[in-house]
C-alpha cells in the first residue's frame, strides 16, 4: 500500500497496514491495528502530537468498524504529514468487547459510553459504563437502537419509572447532600440535569445528566437521500444550523467529488462569520444575564436582535436555513445587499466594542467572572476542548487555520486565546472572536468572484468522508457513508457541545453554589447540540 513520507515512522509492525487516500488536496492516512495493539497503536499517535477528533461506529455485514479520528496539532507537525489520521479496529460481529482507550484518550470516555448505549459494544476497562444517551431509570437495556436489525418505525417501549431510583451520589462525607437542578427549567432553556453535591457552600462533585431529548438524528438519516439529511444536518440545533449544514454539505461533496464554486465558497464563510457573531452576541448577553446585570444584558439582547432581523431580511431566515446546499448556496446575493449587510455589521460591532468598554470597568460584573470556573491548560488538552471555551484556556486550535476550508486561507483573522481559564478569559474571547467575524464578513466582499453559487452535479454513488466546520462553540464534524444507491449508510455527528459538556464539571466543582449559572453561561454549550 501506498505511504507519506511522514507515516514511514509508524512501527514497522504497521508497515503492511496503511493505506493513504487522497481527497483533493488532502490525505487521509488509514492505520488498521493489529490485534491487541489498539492501544499502542493509540499511544504512538497521540505523541506525535495528534488530536482526537471522535469516534466512529461502523456496522458492516460481518464486522465491526471501529474509527478513531485524528489530524495534526499544527505544532511540529513534519512535512508531508496526513490531514487526518483513521485508526481502524476491526472485529467480526459476534465480537462486541473491544478494549478501551480511555487511559491514552481522556476526551473518548463520552464517545465510548455513547457507542456501549447505543451499539450494545462493551469497552473493556472503562470505568463507567450504562445510564449514558438510553437512561437506566427510563429506557428498556439492550435496545442498541443504531444497529442495522433494529426498526426505528416501531414504538419502543419504556420502562415506568422506578420510584426507588435515586442518581448516584460520590460525596458520602456527614453533612452531605445533593443539590438537583434541572431537568425542567424555565425559558427556552433545554432539558440537563445537574446534582451538585457538597457539605458546605463549595460544589465538590457536579454530575451532568443528558440525552432527556435524544432525537436519533443519526438513525433517522440512514436510508435517507443526501439532501434529506442536509435538512437533518441544519435543525438539529438552531444557534448552529449553517456550520452543521456546511460541515455535512461538504462530506457529502468530496464524495462526490464535487467543486463547489469559487463564489459559492466565499459567500458560504460570509454567512458563517454572520453566524458566529450572531451566536457570540447572544452568549454575552446570556452572561450578562447571569450576573444579574440587567442594562448591560438589554443592551446585548437588542444587538443579538438586531442580528437576527439583518439575518432574516437578508436571507429569508433569522437562522440562516436552508441556504445550504450540496454543490453550493441554494440562492444567490446581490451585492448591493450584501454590502448593505455589512455596514449594518460595523455599526452593531460599534455597539457591541462600546459594551465591552462598559463592562470591562464594571468591578461588580468582573468579581463575578475572575478566577471562576477555571479549566487549565492542561485539562483543555487532556479532554479536547474546542472553541472558545479551549482557547480562553490557551488552546489555539481553530479548524479554520488547522484545517482551512472555504476561503479562509485567503483572510487575515486572529485566533484569540486566553491563559487563565475562567469566566473573564471566556468573555474575552468570545468579544475577539465576535471582532474577528466581522473582520471576515467585510474582507469576505473584497473582490468576491462572480458567477454561480452552486454546482449541477449527477446523483452520488457509493463512499465516505468526513465534513467539518469551526462552528461558533467549537470544531464540528460530519462523517457520511453512502451506500450503491446514494443513500446514507452511516451518519455520525460529532458536535462541539459533545466534547465540552464532557468537561464542564472541571469547571464547576470547587467553587460556590451560587456560582454554577454564572459558570454555566459563560461555558454557553447547547443542550440540543449535545443530545442531537
Amino acid at each position: 500500500m501506498e505511504t507519506l513520507t511522514a507515516t514511514a515512522r509508524v512501527p514497522e509492525e504497521y508497515s503492511g497496514h496503511i493505506a493513504v487516500l487522497q481527497e483533493g488536496e488532502r490525505s487521509r492516512c488509514e492505520i488498521r491495528a493489529r490485534p491487541g495493539k489498539l492501544l499502542e497503536l493509540c499511544r504512538w499517535v497521540r505523541k506525535r502530537g495528534f488530536v482526537f477528533v471522535g469516534l466512529i461506529v461502523e456496522q458492516e455485514p460481518e464486522q465491526w468498524i471501529l474509527r478513531y479520528v485524528f489530524y495534526p496539532s499544527g505544532r511540529g507537525s513534519d512535512e508531508g504529514e496526513p490531514s487526518w489520521l483513521h485508526v481502524i479496529s476491526s472485529q467480526p460481529l459476534a465480537q462486541t468487547t473491544f478494549p478501551s482507550t480511555l487511559e491514552v484518550i481522556p476526551g473518548i470516555d463520552w464517545h465510548e459510553r455513547e457507542a456501549e448505549d447505543l451499539f450494545d459494544l462493551k469497552f473493556e476497562g472503562h470505568p463507567k459504563l450504562g445510564d449514558f444517551v438510553l437512561h437506566d431509570d427510563a429506557w428498556q437495556e439492550g435496545l442498541a437502537p443504531m444497529r442495522k436489525g433494529f426498526d426505528a418505525r416501531r414504538p419502543v417501549g419504556h420502562r415506568t419509572a422506578d420510584p426507588n431510583w435515586r442518581p448516584q451520589r460520590i460525596v458520602h462525607a456527614a453533612g452531605a447532600f445533593a443539590m438537583p437542578i434541572g431537568p425542567i427549567f424555565s425559558g427556552v432553556a433545554e432539558s440537563a440535569h445537574f446534582i451538585l453535591e457538597t457539605v458546605g457552600e463549595d460544589v465538590i462533585r457536579a454530575l451532568p445528566r443528558f440525552f432527556y431529548k435524544h432525537r436519533a438524528v443519526e438513525k433517522i438519516a440512514e436510508g435517507r437521500w443526501p439532501e434529506e439529511v442536509l435538512l437533518l444536518a441544519e435543525r438539529f440545533n438552531g444557534i448552529s444550523a449553517f456550520a452543521h449544514g456546511l460541515a455535512c454539505a461538504q462530506a457529502l461533496e468530496a464524495i462526490g467529488d464535487i467543486e463547489v464554486p469559487a463564489r459559492a465558497r466565499a459567500l458560504r464563510a460570509w454567512l458563517a462569520e454572520l453566524e458566529r457573531l450572531r451566536h457570540h452576541v447572544g452568549l454575552i448577553h446570556d452572561i450578562c444575564e447571569s450576573t444579574a446585570l440587567t442594562v448591560a444584558a438589554s443592551q446585548a439582547a437588542i444587538l443579538e436582535e438586531d442580528l437576527l432581523r439583518l439575518c432574516g431580511a437578508l436571507t429569508g431566515h433569522r437562522y440562516l436555513f436552508g441556504l445550504i446546499a450540496c454543490g453550493g448556496l441554494s440562492r444567490d446575493f446581490k451585492e448591493a445587499e450584501l454590502k448593505a449587510a455589512a455596514e449594518r455589521t460595523r455599526d452593531i460591532l460599534g455597539r457591541l466594542t462600546r459594551l465591552e468598554s462598559n463592562l470591562i470597568r464594571t468591578g461588580s460584573f468582573l468579581d463575578r467572572l475572575e478566577e471562576v470556573g477555571i479549566v487549565t491548560d492542561k485539562e483543555a488538552r487532556a479532554y479536547g476542548l474546542v472553541g472558545p471555551i479551549a482557547r480562553a484556556s490557551g488552546l489555539a486550535r481553530d479548524l479554520r487555520r488547522l484545517q482551512p476550508y472555504l476561503t479562509y486561507a485567503q483572510y487575515t483573522f486572529d485566533v484569540p486565546t486566553e491563559s487563565e481559564g475562567d469566566g473573564y478569559a471566556r468573555l474575552r474571547v468570545l468579544f475577539a472572536e465576535a471582532r474577528a467575524a466581522a473582520g471576515i464578513i467585510g474582507q469576505a466582499l473584497t473582490g468576491l468572484p462572480e458567477g454561480s453559487v452552486r454546482t449541477v452535479h449527477v446523483p452520488m454513488g457509493a463512499g465516505a468522508a468526513l465534513g467539518w466546520a469551526e462552528a461558533p462553540l467549537g470544531a464540528a464534524f460530519h462523517w457520511v457513508r453512502l451506500d450503491d444507491e446514494g443513500r446514507v449508510s452511516r451518519y455520525r455527528i460529532i458536535p462541539p457541545s459533545f466534547v465540552n459538556w464532557h468537561a464542564f464539571y472541571l469547571a464547576a466543582e470547587a467553587f460556590a453554589f451560587q456560582d454554577f449559572p454564572i459558570i454555566l453561561a459563560s461555558f454557553g454549550l447547547s443542550v440540543s447540540e449535545n443530545d442531537r
